[in-house]
C-alpha cells in the first residue's frame, strides 16, 4: 500500500521585477504539486525575494516554502526576512548554505544551524527544513522539521542512503529534469559528485523529452518504494512537459 506522497515542485524565480512567469508556473504545476519551493538567489544570481514569491504562491491557493541561504545575509538581515515572512503569512522555510555567488562576497555571520536556532527562537510555530547530502547526516540536522535530500539520478543510491540514515522527520528526495545535453554537461561540471550517468546524457542529446521521461520515472519509482515522504522536483524550464506527463500517472 502506497502511503501519502507529496510532490514539492521548485519554481524558477524571476531575475526581473515581473511575476507573470512565476504565476504561470504555479498555475500549471498546481495541478500535481502539493507545495512549491522557491529558491533564494540560486546559482549565485539575484532574484526576486523567495519570501515574496512564497507569498504569491499562498495568494494563489498553494503552499509555499521559502528557501533562505546563509550566504547572503547577516543576523539583522535574517531577522528582517523572518519579520517580513510573518507579515506575509509565510511560515515554512528551507535553510541552505548557498552556492558560490557570481558577484559580491559570501557573508560569514550565519550558518544553517544558527538560522534554525534563531528561527526557533523567533517563533516555535515555524516549519523549518534543511538540505541533506547523500552522506552521513550531522546530528543537528535531525532537529529540522523536514529534509530535502540532494538531487540524484539514481533511485538505488537514494534508497541506500535513506536506509542507512533513518530519521523521524519527512524526507523529500531530490529529482531534477535534464532539459538538454548542455544542461546536463553544465550540471556535471558544476557538481562533480552528482553522478550523472553518461547513458542518460546521451539519451537527452538524442531526444529532448528523454530528461522529462527519466525524471517522471524516477518520481514514480520513489513513490512506489515508500521510503520517502515525497519528492523535491526541479523541472527547470520543462514544467509544462512534466505536468503533462505526471498528471495522469500520479492520479
Amino acid at each position: 500500500m502506497i502511503m501519502s506522497f507529496e510532490l514539492i515542485c521548485e519554481i524558477e524565480p524571476p531575475t526581473k521585477p515581473d511575476l507573470k512567469h512565476v504565476r504561470h508556473q504555479i498555475g500549471t504545476m498546481s495541478k500535481i504539486a502539493h507545495g512549491f519551493l522557491i529558491p533564494d538567489n540560486h546559482i549565485g544570481r539575484a532574484t526576486v525575494s523567495s519570501v515574496a514569491v512564497a507569498h504569491e504562491v499562498e495568494a494563489m491557493g498553494g503552499r509555499g516554502i521559502a528557501c533562505l541561504n546563509s550566504r547572503d545575509r547577516n543576523l539583522l538581515g535574517f531577522r528582517r526576512d523572518l519579520l517580513t515572512a510573518a507579515a506575509y503569512g509565510v511560515d515554512q522555510f528551507l535553510f541552505v548554505y548557498g552556492d558560490k555567488p557570481t558577484v559580491g562576497n559570501r557573508t560569514s555571520d550565519l550558518t544553517v544551524r544558527s538560522m534554525i536556532e534563531e528561527a526557533r527562537e523567533f517563533s516555535p510555530d515555524l516549519r523549518l527544513g534543511a538540505a541533506a547530502g547523500l552522506r552521513a547526516l550531522p546530528a543537528w540536522k535531525r532537529s529540522a522539521d523536514f529534509l530535502f535530500s540532494q538531487v540524484s539520478f539514481s533511485v538505488e543510491a537514494q534508497l541506500r542512503w535513506r536506509e542507512s540514515h533513518p530519521v523521524d522527520v519527512p524526507v523529500y528526495a531530490g529529482v531534477m529534469v535534464l532539459a538538454s545535453e548542455r544542461h546536463a554537461r553544465t550540471l556535471a561540471a558544476a557538481i562533480p559528485d552528482i553522478d550523472l550517468p553518461e547513458e542518460l546524457i546521451e539519451r537527452v542529446a538524442a531526444d529532448r523529452m528523454a530528461g522529462v521521461a527519466a525524471a517522471c520515472e524516477q518520481v514514480l519509482a520513489l513513490r512506489d518504494s515508500g521510503a520517502f515522504a515525497g519528492v523535491h522536483l526541479v523541472p527547470v524550464s520543462r514544467y509544462r512537459d512534466v505536468e503533462s506527463a505526471l498528471s495522469s500517472a500520479l492520479a
